[in-house]
């Protein structure tokens, strides 16, 4: 724009007042609720007006304007902050019976007969903060420390889109006080950490202190590249004037001005009610997108709370749930190093058995030499370890103070612990491999097993010890080989009977047929999963053209990024693999084309949700169908969900489907459904 052609300063401040709030509007609806109102691109040209008319007039520039969440200059310190109410902990039960104790307890202190209201939600494994606001803006925010004093990290918690810099409405009181909970999402924990690989950078070790390693940067625009969020769980002071009478009504305020809030938090009446809703968390907390400890229960009305009181550190008037230990002390008593199908070498902590998660753990991963370094592990340590569901123990913390004096280093294995060959680790990885790639057994027996696998080639009857077999015997050396095998030479191997013999041949030579995208995935290219190879099936339709294409081909194809490009190319210019396509064609395998999609796909721009327990399928396999039809499967149901997949045990998703009035389907329609999209 010419300079004649500027705006005035007032007619600039009008329009920076406006972008400002419809930037706002749309960054709350993304957000907050999920619900995303336009495009980024439309978002882009939005933010870059705003950001060109703020260049032109700086005098205009405000704290809470949406341009002004990144760019802060690095804090040498963090300033303490004396919390005007004490941010208190929670007193907490580990079983039912008393979970009815705390129960009994406050009705005889309310001295009621009656059954009490109590608002119930997932306590999140986050960071607590604290954020304060003058006249709507965000004036300050701050870690909770030991409860009395905490942490100024308001340049960091500003850059979190969630954080509103600015209160939403016309009722705002003039000063408020809000408590939540900062977390990283599973997912995006996840997405973080392959990016971190790729581009060679240190990974973060669980979503909990990724979240606080985050918060805790001096650097703000380090903490605004971290995927955080928040949900707020309270209001700490508020004007005198604001008659709020309860929790849950204080989190529909908190939700109209701006906030994001737990969708999962119920207001119920007595104690059953409580443990009906705490199972029902409990029983979903794999499908959530975020970690959670427990079950936080509060008395819903203030008047009540009031009367209650609190203790040192404790309110009366709540508890957390948490379920038995799922952290135990033992002892490290070695450590082994397992190989795995691409070469990876994995650390893994012999452990005094211990009763953990439900379960008893002798084993437990250390994922790789930097998470070694990192605790300062020795074997002969005493180590919590931690398991949540069905996820793989891992070891979480030393405890350094009661090393034994005879506590021995660990060794990352130059060779290879199977077979000797070289341990090489690539530069930007965290992973160490195995270099003999062809002849390593350890891979050859993993890689075999993912071919054979039921997403792959299902081949069913191949299992861990047959194939162990094959390669001790030499009788395979690829996944080719195994077409060239006969009944007689498997019935020859152990625990194998004629008829199971004929058996496993005839799934063999049956897994002849199979649809291009599960030969794809079959052949276990690094990065490439059943969603990922069922977009470069319908991309590319053919394993030749797949087998040719190079780089900038291969990003063309939906959700397949640079790195992901840069592994299929590597693996199809190594000559052994090219040479396992021809071998595995020339034993009959005949890939079978997707049949041809419509430029759109069928459930593209849909958002569909999966509860409860599938029986035909896997939670993977529905999810990656569904992917390839172009749905975006959600851990969450809201108004914008398009379906709910509900099997058995659905729990809190499907009564949030029937409140929102979306369409459910059980596994029998669902998979109805399916066959009529696919064909």
């Amino acid at each position: 724009m010419a300079e004649t052609e500027r705006p005035s300063a007032v007619v600039a401040a009008a329009e920076i007042e406006r972008l400002r709030d419809l930037i706002d509007q749309h960054n709350h609806a993304y957000h907050v609720l999920d619900a995303p109102t336009i495009s980024d691109a439309e978002f882009d040209v939005l933010f870059d007006r705003l950001a060109a008319l703020e260049a032109e007039h700086p005098a205009l520039v405000t704290p809470e304007s949406p341009t002004q969440r990144i760019g802060a200059a690095p804090s040498e310190r963090f300033p303490s902050v004396q919390h005007p109410l004490p941010m208190l902990s929670l007193g907490k039960c580990t079983t039912f019976e008393e979970l009815r104790e705390f129960d009994a307890r406050i009705r005889r202190l309310l001295e009621r007969q009656e059954a009490v209201a109590y608002a119930c939600e997932p306590k999140i494994d986050g960071v607590a903060v604290r954020l304060f606001y003058a006249d709507g803006r965000l004036q300050l925010g701050a870690t909770r420390g030991d409860g009395e004093t905490g942490e100024d990290i308001t340049a960091n918690v500003r850059t979190l889109e969630s954080v509103p810099l600015r209160l939403r409405g016309d009722d705002i009181p003039a000063q408020l006080e809000v408590r939540g909970e900062v977390y990283m999402p599973r997912s995006a924990f996840q997405a973080f950490n392959e990016r971190s690989r790729a581009a060679g950078e240190r990974e973060l070790v669980n979503p909990r202190n990724g979240a606080a390693g985050s918060l805790r940067q001096l650097d703000p625009r380090v903490t605004a590249r971290r995927p955080l969020t928040m949900y707020c769980y309270g209001i700490g002071r508020i004007d005198a004037d604001w008659p709020i009478s309860s929790h849950v009504e204080s989190l529909e305020r908190l939700a109209a001005w701006g906030f994001r809030t737990n969708p999962l938090t119920r207001c119920v009446t007595g104690i059953d009610a409580v443990i009906e809703y705490v199972e029902g968390v409990l029983a979903q907390r794999g499908e959530l997108d975020y970690d959670i400890d427990g079950v936080v229960i509060k008395v819903d009305d203030f008047a009540a709370q009031d009367a209650l009181g609190v203790l040192t550190r404790t309110p009366r008037y709540a508890i957390a749930f948490k379920p038995a230990a799922e952290e135990a002390l033992t002892r490290v008593v070695g450590v082994d190093f397992q190989v795995g199908r691409t070469g990876a070498v994995t650390p893994v902590a012999r452990l005094e058995p211990v009763f953990v998660g439900g379960v008893t753990v002798s084993n437990a991963t250390l994922h790789n030499a930097d998470e070694i370094a990192r605790l300062e592990l020795r074997i002969g340590d005493l180590v919590w370890v931690r398991r949540a569901g069905d996820v793989i123990p891992q070891v979480v913390r030393v405890e350094h103070e009661q090393r034994p004096d005879d506590a021995r280093t660990i060794s990352f294995p130059e060779r290879c612990p199977v077979c000797a060959a070289a341990v090489e680790r690539a530069e930007g990885e965290v992973v160490a491999r195995c270099s003999a790639r062809r002849t390593c057994p350890a891979q050859l027996v993993h890689g075999l097993l993912h071919f054979a696998s039921r997403g792959a080639m299902d081949i069913q009857g191949l299992g861990e010890k047959l194939v162990a077999q094959l390669v001790e015997r030499e009788l395979v050396r690829d996944a080719a080989d195994l077409y060239e095998l006969d009944v007689d030479l498997l019935a020859g191997l152990e625990r194998m009977a004629e008829k199971s013999a004929r058996n496993l041949h005839a799934a063999i030579q049956g897994s002849r047929q199979r649809p291009l995208a599960r030969v794809i995935y079959a052949l276990g290219i690094r990065e490439v999963g059943e969603a990922t190879a069922a977009a470069l099936a319908r991309h590319f339709r053919s394993l030749d053209a797949l087998e040719k294409a190079d780089e900038e081909s291969l990003q063309a194809v939906r959700d397949v990024g640079p790195v992901v490009a840069r592994e299929i190319a590597e693996f199809f210019v190594q000559e052994e693999n090219r040479e396992l396509v021809a071998r595995l064609l020339a034993a009959g395998v005949d890939p079978e084309p997707p049949p041809a999609q419509p430029a759109r796909a069928p459930l593209e721009d849909q958002t569909w949700v999966l509860t409860g327990t599938l029986e035909a399928l896997t939670r993977k396999e529905a999810k990656a169908r569904l992917e390839a039809l172009g749905a975006r499967v959600s851990g969450s149901v809201s108004a914008q969900t398009d379906c709910v997949v509900a099997g058995p045990g659905a729990g809190q998703k499907l009564t949030d489907a029937r409140r929102h009035e979306v369409p459910v389907l059980d596994e029998a329609a669902f998979l109805e459904r399916l066959e009529e999209l696919e064909a």
